[in-house]
């Protein structure tokens, strides 16, 4: 059953990377959920790089984590990847949410970067 669900996840994630892709400009913000973390990455697919990543193993979120529930944490990656990006200089980003529903963690996440800062 859980190989079933990530293989559908996974052909849903290769039907938005389809149409979506990031720039230097207008990086893909790439997002990530396992059952215990979120990760949020800005991708730059022409060069196929990484520009900038949050989750919540970073030393600078994990002080923060105890005793919230996965979507604060979710909300504290998010302000975390918007803060990045814009010290990167970056204020646009193009929204890839992974295959997965807009609900929860990955909803709470991509709010979170937008009162950040980020444009989606």
């Amino acid at each position: 059953m859980k190989d079933k669900r990530r293989e559908l996840r996974q052909r849903r994630h290769s039907r938005v990377r389809q149409k979506v892709s990031g720039t230097a400009l207008r990086p893909r913000l790439s997002v990530f959920r396992s059952t215990n973390h979120v990760y949020a990455q800005l991708i730059n697919d022409v060069e196929g790089c990484t520009l900038a990543a949050a989750s919540t193993l970073d030393p600078d979120i994990r002080p923060e984590l105890a005793g919230k529930t996965k979507v604060e944490v979710a909300v504290l990656v998010g302000q975390s990847i918007a803060k990045r990006a814009l010290d990167s200089g970056m204020d646009q980003v193009v929204f890839d949410c992974g295959g997965y529903k807009y609900h929860g963690r990955v909803k709470a996440l991509a709010q979170a970067a937008r009162e950040g800062g980020l444009k989606f």
